[in-house]
């Protein structure tokens, strides 16, 4: 899995982001800092949204995109502490079951 953290995003990327997003009623309005992006097989990014919304209080939307690698993406969209703290959380579980 790959995860980085966008502080502050600015519009354009923003924009890049909901135009993926399938599902049409997300909130345009939505009040967030900080977005976290988190890459891996399609079974993790189930497994890592669950991990993340259990973490903080914070909305996990499916990116869609054409990978043909057969890789999926995920957004996590937040404040910036909580973003931290549901990746932190993601790692941290990520970890334990790579070292089983």
């Amino acid at each position: 899995m790959d995860f980085k953290i966008i502080t502050s995003p600015s519009e354009g990327v923003v924009d890049m982001l909901q135009r993926r997003i399938p599902k049409k009623n997300f909130s345009e309005e939505s009040i967030y800092d900080s977005i976290g992006l988190v890459q891996g097989k399609l079974f993790e990014m189930v497994w890592a949204a669950d991990i993340v919304e259990k973490a903080a209080d914070v909305t996990v939307e499916e990116i869609m995109g054409i990978c043909p690698q057969h890789f999926a993406m995920i957004a996590i969209f937040g404040d910036t502490f909580s973003i931290k703290m549901a990746i932190d959380a993601l790692k941290a579980a990520f970890d334990d079951v790579s070292n089983d």
